[in-house]
């Protein structure tokens, strides 16, 4: 037999012999010997090639575990988010609930010519007139004027030819830093406080939150809320109208063996106005990136409160007394997305809802912002966590 005199074999046994002295594992080579060049083997008593090969043994072993470490630490904040987000908007819908169980019982009109005090109605108290119409009012002094006229010369005209017509006009001054209750209390001087009546909340809570006093504190079998800019004809109210009024001949119909005839506030319905019928021409005015947002947000209305309205945005809407009754002494949402809070109340609630088309023009002086974008959303989940959860219960 023939001693093996190959200096390779010779330097791999040592370097085997020194790396199990240091217990490290050595490395496993998937290439036969006889196939490595010997360039790449290096030379057999190298202190350097030894020392760099024990430096990338451990740091072989130091990423592993930095690694390790990093995708736990990665786990651990997201699910730690996850739960200061469900934390945060669990907090949130306690919180609204809260606000909605708080009670208005002083709450009072103020008379501009007696500067006597008027005590608020409720909406549990009978109807006093046919209609009222609710008007949510934020620095409007400029835009509010040309809408409050043409409001109050149709009720004026209509109550002069139908006796049995009575109105309330309802302006809910809701925080404006501007002149806007100067404004509407000149109307209240004009007309008198039993046809126009103005409350004034202190400081801005949004929309939703206007709105919901305002219908909380009305006198009408019907009650329609209406932007201040005057967007929508006011004369569009007879195209709801007839649909309440349709809605309530049928269902007397259908309900003939009571000898007493309910009246007009004892139905539940809530009539929508849309202006789905104007989406084409909107699309093509408006540029790409908001038609985007829009088409985005009509996504996220639909898995928030499922299908049945196609324009929920529209802020002309009309509820008789026993519907608003129910809607409003559950909503919680304060600005933006209340409106797609009543439609989910509404299936909720077992209220039917029409979806009817009005003419609408587009006013400059929108207060809608990129900021208020966010909070649609925030306020969307919102509705998905306080009603999924539990949080918010809905009293019928």
């Amino acid at each position: 037999m023939t001693q093996d005199t190959d200096p390779t074999s010779h330097w791999l046994a040592a370097r085997d012999f020194f790396l199990r002295s240091l217990s490290l594992p050595t490395r496993r080579y998937d290439t036969p010997l006889s196939r490595v060049p010997l360039s790449c083997v290096g030379a057999p008593n190298s202190e350097n090639e030894r020392a760099s090969e024990r430096r990338n043994i451990i740091g072989d072993r130091k990423m592993g575990t930095m690694a390790g470490l990093g995708e736990s630490a990665l786990s651990f904040s997201l699910l730690l988010s996850s739960l200061v987000l469900i934390v945060a908007l669990g907090a949130a819908a306690f919180f609204l609930d809260h606000i909605r169980r708080v009670g208005y019982r002083d709450s009072f009109f103020e008379d501009p010519s007696s500067l006597s005090k008027v005590p608020c109605p409720s909406i549990f108290d009978p109807a006093e007139k046919y209609i009222s119409l609710i008007i949510p009012a934020y620095n409007e002094e400029d835009r509010l004027p040309s809408a409050l006229d043409e409001t109050l010369n149709y009720l004026q005209h209509r109550s002069a030819a139908e006796k049995s017509f009575s109105y309330e006009v309802l302006i809910v001054d809701d925080g404006s830093r501007d002149h806007t209750s100067r404004v509407a209390f000149d109307y209240v001087k004009k007309y008198k406080i039993d046809n126009v009546r103005v409350l004034l909340l202190g400081k801005n809570h949004g929309k939703g939150e206007a709105i919901r006093k305002g219908m909380l504190h009305s006198r009408g079998e019907l009650l329609l809320m209406l932007d201040a800019d005057g967007a929508t004809k006011l004369t569009d109210l007879e195209k709801l109208e007839s649909q309440i009024q349709t809605f309530v001949k049928s269902a007397r119909k259908a309900d003939s063996s009571t000898d007493c005839s309910p009246r007009l506030s004892d139905f539940e319905i809530a009539v929508f106005g849309s202006r789905a019928h104007l989406e084409k021409q909107a699309l093509a005015r408006r540029k790409w990136y908001r038609n985007f947002l829009m088409k985005g947000f009509h996504l996220v209305v639909l898995l928030a409160a499922g299908p049945g309205i196609r324009d929920t945005q529209c802020g002309f809407k009309m509820f008789t007394r026993s519907a608003a009754r129910k809607l409003f002494t559950n909503m919680r949402l304060k600005r933006w997305c209340f409106d797609v809070e009543l439609v989910y109340l509404c299936k909720q609630l077992g209220i039917p809802m029409v979806e009817v088309a009005v003419n609408w023009t587009e006013i400059p002086g929108s207060k809608v912002k990129l900021t208020s974008i966010v909070h649609m959303l925030f306020e969307l989940v919102l509705i998905r966590v306080g009603y999924g959860l539990g949080i918010w219960k809905v009293y019928s």
